[in-house]
């Protein structure tokens, strides 16, 4: 039996064993640190991946392009998948809702509101839900950008909850709409014959003019005619908040749905593009500055609009080439003049395919020139 040692640690007295008992645990805590630091990094990454695939998420239900439809589509194959609006703010007194077709910008103020499009018909109480607590003022204008079911298929509903300007309302309209003429031509119809949309949602201040100004919520709001998808396309500016409102001259989701039976043409997209691009300004290296809200998809900057007007651009380039050259429609569907840019912008499938697109942009490349059209520089 070994004689117990005794030392002395500060006032204590300690035994030999106690002194071994010390040194394993001295040993034993580098293993302990690393399974600590092991859990904490496993810990991390998964976090890191739950806050990551929760932005993705996010980002998804912005970006996901929603239903599209051939030009002359119902609303009825436009239904989108039931979901809760995105009420989303931009800058100044601008917000962009979406997830109710087409995007729609609203502007609010101590006057009221102002809708730019109204989104399908069947997701109308949800954006009257989703507006409500922007302004104690009334729902007083709605801007229309063409005449596509996705975004006007809601004017009849909302138009009944709003009240117009006083100078406005002995024309006994509850809401100003305001359109370029020929998309109230394409809303309605001749006496006798049944219109493709009720009279409730028709335009009843259409324009003809280049352009039509209006004063809200203390802010210069500029609405221009500009052709693209189709004759009848509007733009609309609001200068003070510096953001435009694009319609679906400018759809960053897809490829433009052009609409030959309307006038719509690739040449006066790209005309569009470029107007836009005239009148946004970058605040820093093409990004910030003029924001703008696409007929669908994400909120955009110059940047964006730069790249969608450049692959145009090119698209049109590589078609005029292989027109010149004789090539029929289905020897340059063969050929694939958008291969590159189709993981981005095309579909295989559904209502508006790459190969509608490239049809629509061959036609509109070989029709004869309107004469009466003005083209800008690109």
């Amino acid at each position: 039996m070994r004689s117990e040692s005794h030392f002395f640690r500060g006032n204590q007295v300690v035994t030999l064993a106690d002194v071994e008992k010390d040194m394993d645990l001295l040993s034993s805590k580098p293993r302990l640190m690393s399974i600590v630091s092991a859990l904490l990094f496993v810990g991390a990454v998964g976090l890191t991946q739950f806050v990551y695939s929760q932005e993705a998420q996010n980002r998804g239900r912005q970006d996901a392009p929603p239903n599209t439809t051939r030009p002359n589509a119902s609303t009825e194959d436009q239904k989108p998948k039931s979901r809760d609006l995105d009420l989303l703010p931009v800058q100044g007194n601008i917000s962009m809702l979406a997830g109710a077709g087409g995007n729609i910008t609203v502007q609010a103020g101590k006057d009221g509101i102002v809708l730019v499009d109204t989104g399908l018909a069947s997701m109308s109480d949800k954006v009257l839900q989703a507006i409500r607590p922007l302004s104690k003022g009334q729902l007083t204008y709605i801007i229309n950008t063409d005449h596509r079911s996705d975004h006007v298929g809601g004017n009849e509903t909302l138009a009944r909850t709003g009240r117009p300007l006083a100078i406005d309302r002995a024309s006994q309209a509850s809401v100003m709409i305001v359109a370029f003429n020929t998309v109230l031509d394409r809303m309605s119809a001749p006496t006798g014959q049944v219109a493709p949309t009720p009279e409730k949602g028709w335009p009843n201040d259409t324009y003809d003019t280049p352009q039509k100004n209006l004063y809200f919520n203390g802010e210069a709001i500029q609405v221009f005619h500009q052709p693209g998808t189709t004759d009848g396309n509007s733009i609309v500016f609001f200068r003070h908040s510096d953001v435009i409102s694009t319609g679906d001259i400018f759809d960053p989701t897809e490829y433009p749905i052009i609409d030959l039976k309307s006038g719509g043409s690739l040449r006066a997209v790209i005309d569009g593009l470029y107007r836009l691009k005239q009148m946004a300004v970058p605040a820093d290296h093409q990004e910030g500055g003029t924001m703008l809200i696409p007929g669908h998809g994400r909120i955009c900057d110059v940047a964006d609009l730069d790249v969608y007007h450049q692959m145009l651009a090119i698209v049109r380039d590589r078609l005029q080439d292989m027109i010149k050259r004789g090539m029929t429609l289905e020897q340059v569907k063969a050929a694939k003049p958008t291969r590159d840019y189709d993981p981005i912008y095309g579909n295989n499938a559904g209502s508006w395919t790459t190969d509608m697109f490239v049809e629509a942009a061959y036609k509109s490349l070989t029709a004869k020139p309107d004469p009466k059209a003005s083209h800008g520089t690109n």
